[in-house]
């Protein structure tokens, strides 16, 4: 992919509108502008760089702050005036300090940021951590605890207690999480085995 690939006729003073989406959480963090070398920069080195309509200048996003956003993907949309990029987030994206520029719920994307919170816990293996204790004890024992948190979701849903089936449904996610890991198995994974079955 390169700059000249897109349309800019349809763009204001020729600057492509750019989307930036956590690779993991799926959230859309905000939207900036590319010219030419910007969108080079931002290949070049995989840390995103705009072009400031304010100032008319380059800025990578966290060259002050910190707060980078590395390159994960890149997808132009149908009509080629529009890049999607998908990123890693080091720390807030917004200058208010917060997750995002766009106030969507919070919990939004949680629980795939609750899936990358598994593997790192998997890969590092912390002393204090309770995900720690499970991988230890190995997939029989992240198997019954899976099994056990779906009988108990279960029974709330038979019992008709929304509250109640929240919280069990809540524990049988994180057990199902720790086990997919533990298999070598991601959300994706699941998701396009999904997609076969539901093709569009």
């Amino acid at each position: 992919m390169t700059f000249s690939d897109f349309n800019l006729e349809k763009c204001a003073d020729g600057l492509l509108p750019v989307i930036v989406q956590d690779s993991v959480t799926l959230r859309v963090l905000m939207l900036g502008y590319m010219d030419s070398e910007a969108f080079d920069k931002t290949i070049a080195t995989g840390l995103v760089t705009f072009h400031s309509r304010t100032r008319g200048t380059l800025w990578t996003k966290g060259e002050t702050s910190g707060n980078t956003l590395r390159v994960v993907d890149m997808y132009a949309d149908c009509d080629r005036d529009t890049l999607l990029v998908k990123a890693i987030p080091a720390g807030p994206t917004c200058h208010r300090g917060t997750t995002a520029c766009f106030d969507t719920p919070p919990a939004e994307g949680f629980a795939r940021s609750l899936s990358a919170l598994v593997a790192r816990r998997h890969a590092e293996m912390p002393d204090d951590s309770y995900t720690t204790r499970l991988f230890i004890k190995g997939v029989k024992k992240i198997a019954q605890k899976v099994g056990e948190e779906a009988v108990e979701a279960a029974i709330e849903a038979v019992d008709g207690n929304r509250n109640r089936f929240v919280y069990e449904a809540a524990d049988l996610l994180y057990h199902y999480m720790v086990l997919l890991e533990q298999m070598g198995v991601t959300l994706t994974d699941i998701e396009e085995e999904l997609l076969k079955r539901h093709p569009h």
